[in-house]
Protein backbone atom coordinates (compact mmCIF):
# COMPACT_ATOMS: atom_id res chain seq x y z
CA UNK A 1 0.00 0.00 0.00
CA UNK A 2 2.50 2.48 0.93
CA UNK A 3 4.41 1.69 -2.35
CA UNK A 4 1.54 2.64 -4.24
CA UNK A 5 1.33 5.63 -2.33
CA UNK A 6 4.82 6.76 -3.33
CA UNK A 7 4.50 5.91 -7.05
CA UNK A 8 1.19 8.00 -7.18
CA UNK A 9 2.60 10.64 -5.50
CA UNK A 10 5.43 10.49 -8.18
CA UNK A 11 3.55 11.11 -10.75
CA UNK A 12 1.67 13.33 -9.46
CA UNK A 13 5.00 15.08 -9.04
CA UNK A 14 5.46 14.77 -12.82
CA UNK A 15 2.08 16.33 -13.72
CA UNK A 16 2.88 19.04 -11.44
CA UNK A 17 6.11 19.77 -13.65
CA UNK A 18 4.52 19.89 -16.67
CA UNK A 19 1.85 22.16 -15.11
CA UNK A 20 4.17 24.43 -13.78
CA UNK A 21 6.38 25.15 -16.60
CA UNK A 22 3.56 27.00 -17.97
CA UNK A 23 1.42 28.39 -14.99
CA UNK A 24 3.57 30.79 -12.85
CA UNK A 25 2.32 32.79 -9.87
CA UNK A 26 2.30 36.44 -10.36
CA UNK A 27 5.48 37.59 -8.24
CA UNK A 28 8.47 40.02 -8.27
CA UNK A 29 11.31 38.49 -9.83
CA UNK A 30 13.54 38.29 -6.79
CA UNK A 31 15.35 35.17 -7.34
CA UNK A 32 17.83 36.43 -10.43
CA UNK A 33 17.72 39.60 -12.59
CA UNK A 34 15.23 37.80 -15.44
CA UNK A 35 13.04 35.03 -15.74
CA UNK A 36 13.87 31.52 -16.43
CA UNK A 37 12.01 31.45 -19.35
CA UNK A 38 10.04 29.05 -21.38
CA UNK A 39 10.48 25.30 -22.60
CA UNK A 40 13.77 23.57 -22.26
CA UNK A 41 16.38 26.03 -20.77
CA UNK A 42 20.14 23.99 -20.61
CA UNK A 43 21.15 27.27 -17.69
CA UNK A 44 18.32 26.04 -15.47
CA UNK A 45 19.53 22.57 -14.93
CA UNK A 46 21.94 22.15 -11.42
CA UNK A 47 23.75 19.64 -9.68
CA UNK A 48 24.17 19.94 -6.07
CA UNK A 49 24.02 17.70 -3.16
CA UNK A 50 23.28 17.45 0.74
CA UNK A 51 25.34 16.07 3.46
CA UNK A 52 24.73 14.75 6.65
CA UNK A 53 26.44 14.25 10.13
CA UNK A 54 24.79 12.87 13.47
CA UNK A 55 26.24 12.55 16.51
CA UNK A 56 24.37 11.38 19.48
CA UNK A 57 25.41 9.61 23.04
CA UNK A 58 24.95 5.88 21.44
CA UNK A 59 24.69 6.82 17.47
CA UNK A 60 26.66 8.12 14.90
CA UNK A 61 25.44 8.72 11.13
CA UNK A 62 26.95 10.12 7.96
CA UNK A 63 25.30 10.23 4.78
CA UNK A 64 25.73 12.03 1.39
CA UNK A 65 23.01 12.87 -0.83
CA UNK A 66 23.94 13.97 -4.37
CA UNK A 67 21.03 15.29 -6.43
CA UNK A 68 20.40 16.75 -10.31
CA UNK A 69 17.91 19.25 -10.87
CA UNK A 70 15.97 21.70 -13.11
CA UNK A 71 14.47 24.45 -12.66
CA UNK A 72 11.01 24.72 -13.80
CA UNK A 73 10.24 28.59 -13.11
CA UNK A 74 11.45 31.47 -10.59
CA UNK A 75 9.65 29.47 -7.88
CA UNK A 76 9.48 25.62 -8.27
CA UNK A 77 12.94 22.82 -8.88
CA UNK A 78 12.50 19.30 -9.11
CA UNK A 79 14.89 16.42 -9.61
CA UNK A 80 16.08 13.20 -8.55
CA UNK A 81 18.46 12.29 -5.55
CA UNK A 82 20.54 9.29 -4.76
CA UNK A 83 21.32 8.16 -1.19
CA UNK A 84 24.52 6.73 0.73
CA UNK A 85 24.19 6.43 4.02
CA UNK A 86 26.09 4.77 7.28
CA UNK A 87 24.56 4.24 10.71
CA UNK A 88 26.41 2.73 13.97
CA UNK A 89 24.09 2.05 17.32
CA UNK A 90 26.58 1.23 20.40
CA UNK A 91 24.99 -0.90 23.04
CA UNK A 92 23.28 0.39 25.90
CA UNK A 93 23.93 -2.12 28.82
CA UNK A 94 21.75 -0.44 31.35
CA UNK A 95 18.64 -1.38 28.62
CA UNK A 96 17.64 2.52 28.29
CA UNK A 97 18.16 3.36 25.08
CA UNK A 98 18.66 -0.08 23.79
CA UNK A 99 18.81 -3.53 24.59
CA UNK A 100 22.23 -3.86 25.22
CA UNK A 101 22.45 -4.44 21.14
CA UNK A 102 25.14 -2.64 19.09
CA UNK A 103 24.27 -2.25 15.52
CA UNK A 104 25.89 -1.07 11.73
CA UNK A 105 23.65 -0.24 9.04
CA UNK A 106 24.59 1.17 5.42
CA UNK A 107 21.50 2.51 3.50
CA UNK A 108 21.26 3.29 -0.25
CA UNK A 109 18.42 3.94 -2.16
CA UNK A 110 16.80 7.39 -3.93
CA UNK A 111 13.58 9.19 -5.40
CA UNK A 112 12.10 12.01 -6.61
CA UNK A 113 12.31 15.82 -4.93
CA UNK A 114 9.88 18.80 -5.76
CA UNK A 115 10.76 22.04 -3.56
CA UNK A 116 7.98 25.10 -4.14
CA UNK A 117 9.77 28.32 -3.04
CA UNK A 118 6.71 30.45 -1.15
CA UNK A 119 9.10 33.07 -0.55
CA UNK A 120 12.59 34.17 -1.80
CA UNK A 121 14.63 32.63 1.14
CA UNK A 122 11.98 29.57 2.30
CA UNK A 123 10.99 26.64 0.19
CA UNK A 124 8.04 24.07 1.08
CA UNK A 125 9.81 20.34 -0.11
CA UNK A 126 8.63 16.69 -0.77
CA UNK A 127 10.60 14.25 -1.62
CA UNK A 128 9.52 10.39 -2.22
CA UNK A 129 11.88 7.65 -2.11
CA UNK A 130 12.61 4.02 -1.72
CA UNK A 131 15.38 2.44 0.06
CA UNK A 132 17.74 -0.46 0.64
CA UNK A 133 18.89 -1.07 4.68
CA UNK A 134 21.65 -3.80 4.82
CA UNK A 135 22.15 -4.61 8.91
CA UNK A 136 24.37 -6.16 11.39
CA UNK A 137 23.29 -6.51 14.72
CA UNK A 138 25.50 -8.11 17.67
CA UNK A 139 23.41 -8.44 20.50
CA UNK A 140 26.25 -8.06 23.53
CA UNK A 141 24.83 -10.03 26.65
CA UNK A 142 24.43 -13.23 24.60
CA UNK A 143 27.58 -12.06 21.83
CA UNK A 144 24.92 -13.32 19.12
CA UNK A 145 25.12 -11.70 15.82
CA UNK A 146 22.01 -11.20 13.56
CA UNK A 147 22.46 -9.70 9.65
CA UNK A 148 19.66 -9.14 7.31
CA UNK A 149 18.29 -6.47 5.05
CA UNK A 150 15.44 -4.62 4.91
CA UNK A 151 13.93 -2.06 2.63
CA UNK A 152 11.21 0.55 2.71
CA UNK A 153 9.29 3.55 0.72
CA UNK A 154 9.25 6.83 2.34
CA UNK A 155 8.01 10.21 2.05
CA UNK A 156 9.88 12.81 3.26
CA UNK A 157 7.67 16.09 3.92
CA UNK A 158 9.33 19.25 5.29
CA UNK A 159 10.22 22.85 4.99
CA UNK A 160 13.75 24.48 4.27
CA UNK A 161 15.65 27.69 4.18
CA UNK A 162 18.09 28.75 1.45
CA UNK A 163 19.81 31.39 -1.21
CA UNK A 164 18.43 30.60 -5.10
CA UNK A 165 19.45 32.40 -7.98
CA UNK A 166 18.25 30.68 -11.26
CA UNK A 167 21.26 30.43 -13.51
CA UNK A 168 23.54 31.12 -10.54
CA UNK A 169 24.41 28.79 -7.14
CA UNK A 170 22.88 28.41 -3.85
CA UNK A 171 22.48 26.58 -0.91
CA UNK A 172 20.06 25.45 1.61
CA UNK A 173 19.24 23.59 4.32
CA UNK A 174 16.02 21.81 5.22
CA UNK A 175 14.40 19.99 8.61
CA UNK A 176 12.18 17.15 7.03
CA UNK A 177 9.91 14.01 8.70
CA UNK A 178 9.08 10.81 6.82
CA UNK A 179 5.62 10.67 7.08
CA UNK A 180 4.77 7.29 6.13
CA UNK A 181 4.47 4.38 8.60
CA UNK A 182 6.96 1.54 8.14
CA UNK A 183 8.71 -0.03 10.16
CA UNK A 184 11.99 -0.46 8.09
CA UNK A 185 12.20 3.08 7.09
CA UNK A 186 15.92 4.04 7.69
CA UNK A 187 14.51 7.40 9.20
CA UNK A 188 12.71 5.34 12.28
CA UNK A 189 14.66 5.35 15.55
CA UNK A 190 14.80 1.98 17.23
CA UNK A 191 11.23 2.11 18.34
CA UNK A 192 9.87 2.94 14.85
CA UNK A 193 9.51 6.40 15.39
CA UNK A 194 9.84 8.65 13.35
CA UNK A 195 13.65 11.19 13.40
CA UNK A 196 13.85 14.72 11.98
CA UNK A 197 15.93 14.48 8.59
CA UNK A 198 17.96 17.89 8.45
CA UNK A 199 20.30 18.18 5.59
CA UNK A 200 22.25 20.88 4.47
CA UNK A 201 23.45 21.03 1.00
CA UNK A 202 23.81 23.32 -2.05
CA UNK A 203 23.72 23.68 -5.81
CA UNK A 204 25.30 24.92 -8.82
CA UNK A 205 23.98 25.49 -12.33
CA UNK A 206 25.64 23.96 -15.39
CA UNK A 207 25.14 26.94 -18.00
CA UNK A 208 25.23 30.13 -16.14
CA UNK A 209 23.40 33.05 -17.12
Amino acid sequence: MTRKVVIALSLWMVSLAGMAQDHMPNRTYTYSDEGPGTGFLKQNLFLGGSLGLGLGSYNFDVGVNPEVGYSLNQWLDVGAVVNFNYTSVKADPSLVYNLNVSSKQFTYGGGLFGRAYVLPFLFLTAQPEFNWTNVKETDMTSGTTYKYNANAPSLLLGVGYGRRMVGESGFYIALLFDVLDNKNSPYNDVYGHPLPVIRAGFDFYLHKR
